[in-house]
């Protein structure tokens, strides 16, 4: 990972904000997190607070107007990860999987079909598995290698 790359936070709902503060801290990088507010801000001085107005996709937009080659971004949002993607950053969800030019389009086309299956059935709602302590624990291992290189 190149010296200087920020790690962008799609900070609204994040479960993983903390370890995305103890790996940047640890490895001295900067980190931005995109919020359309009602998150505290941190204390720690690489850590930058961005609030957006209220909206769809607000943050959103934002990270993937300003998100560079070589960053990286944790969001669970497959759109979004795709727009960074294409920009030549990394994006690694909250549950520690990686989504690169490799697995980007599948991981597009699921969301697609759950979304699909959700609108055929009503009674099919609701989102995966709850996220536990394996994929936070998943998240940080897998965040402290990404920024290693």
């Amino acid at each position: 990972m190149p010296a200087g790359c920020t790690i962008w936070v799609d900070a609204d709902a994040c479960p993983v904000r903390a370890e995305v503060e103890r790996v940047a801290t640890r490895h001295g990088l900067r980190v931005v997190m995109v919020s359309n507010g009602g998150i505290r801000p941190s204390a720690n001085p690489l850590v930058e607070m961005v609030y957006v107005p209220a909206g769809a996709d607000e943050a959103d937009m934002r990270i993937a107007e300003r998100v560079g080659p070589g960053d990286v971004v944790v969001t669970a949002d497959m759109p979004l990860a795709a727009r960074v993607v294409a920009a030549g950053a990394r994006a690694i969800r909250p549950d520690g999987s990686l989504l690169d030019a490799r697995n980007i389009g599948e991981a597009l086309a699921m969301r697609d079909l759950m979304s699909d299956l959700r609108a055929a059935d009503p009674f099919r709602q609701g989102g995966g598995k709850a996220f536990g302590p394996a994929d936070r624990s998943r998240f940080l291992d897998r965040l402290d290698r990404l920024v290693r290189g």
